[in-house]
């Protein structure tokens, strides 16, 4: 029954990087890509804490903490940048 949870994630998981990459190509404006990459880069944490239990490779959590705090600074540093007047549209 594990094993075919994991499977399922990992298709879903597959199924919504697919559709987070599509409106980071797509998306009309800045803020939509910046939260588009957000969700990709919470996504891959997922990714790697699935495999991470389903491999039993404890080593990889760490990986996945690190790459988490690394994406929510780049979230920080892009709010900051469209607060203070940054380019908002691909005019």
């Amino acid at each position: 029954m594990l094993e075919i949870t994991i499977k399922l994630s990992f298709i879903f998981l597959s199924f919504g990087l697919v559709l987070a990459t599509i409106r980071l190509l797509r998306g009309p404006t800045l803020p939509d890509r910046v939260v588009a990459l957000e969700v990709i880069a919470s996504m891959t944490v997922g990714f790697i804490v699935l495999y991470s239990i389903s491999y039993e490779v404890p080593q990889l959590i760490d990986v996945a903490l690190v790459l988490a705090l690394t994406s929510f600074m780049a979230a920080v540093g892009f709010a900051r940048y469209l607060e203070r007047g940054g380019q908002r549209d691909n005019d």
